[in-house]
């Protein structure tokens, strides 16, 4: 079993930064994909940034050059580091995994809430 929690949401002013944190267990980290989803009031889910078990990054046009993901795989732990943050960033933050080999996220956390100003 795939387990993930959150952490690190908050209430920033826009232009400040934030650190998410996604604790996980129950895998091997270099069989999974990981990211970062957000869905903000009235809107659909969307992807943020994501990360495979080799390390390799994709992101967001809207959060390109502002958001990085990492991961420190020997704590099996997920980052988000948002600089720059602006009020349209203002969602929940999921972090979510998968099997690299398929395409859709089945394991997913509870979420954080962040909220610019």
């Amino acid at each position: 079993h795939v387990q993930l929690v959150e952490s690190g949401g908050g209430s920033v002013q826009a232009g400040g930064s934030l650190r998410l944190s996604c604790a996980s267990s129950g895998y091997t980290s270099s069989s999974y994909c990981m990211g970062w989803f957000r869905q903000a009031p009235g809107k659909e889910r969307e992807g943020v940034a994501v990360i495979a078990g080799e390390g390799f990054t994709t992101y967001a046009d809207s959060v390109k050059g502002r958001f990085t993901i990492s991961k420190d795989s020997a704590k099996n732990t997920l980052y988000l580091q948002m600089n720059s943050l602006k009020p349209e960033d203002t969602a929940m933050y999921y972090c979510a995994a998968r099997l690299c080999i398929r395409y859709a996220y089945n394991y997913w956390g509870q979420g954080t809430q962040v909220t610019v100003s």
